[in-house]
């Protein structure tokens, strides 16, 4: 779907989500620590969610639940397994100043 492809590339960071999810807050938080401002879009909120939410769940070859998808320099990069994983190993930050998210 081109929506998805379209909002993906607009900022350096973007994150699909939930507005219920603690989970997707949790990402979301942990972009905002790091001094991420990311676009943040709820697909319960968004008439086209359902539309974004079976694309993105295409993408990343799952059912739902498919959020949080977060997406670095208009790369998927993952959910939070993966975008904790990249925290904990010292790899998100090196990749969101390479996309142009920080500048430390």
């Amino acid at each position: 779907m081109e929506q998805v492809t379209k909002l993906a590339s607009e900022r350096a960071v973007v994150v699909f989500t939930s507005s219920r999810c603690c989970i997707c807050h949790s990402v979301t938080s942990l972009l905002s620590g790091l001094g991420v401002h990311a676009a943040v879009y709820e697909l319960d909120k968004d008439p086209r969610g359902r539309e974004m939410e079976r694309e993105l769940a295409r993408r990343l070859g799952r059912g739902p639940p498919v959020v949080p998808a977060v997406f670095i320099g208009g790369n998927l990069v993952g959910g939070t397994k993966r975008v904790m994983e990249m925290h904990l190993a010292g790899e998100l930050v090196p990749m969101l100043k390479a996309a142009g998210a920080l500048w430390l």
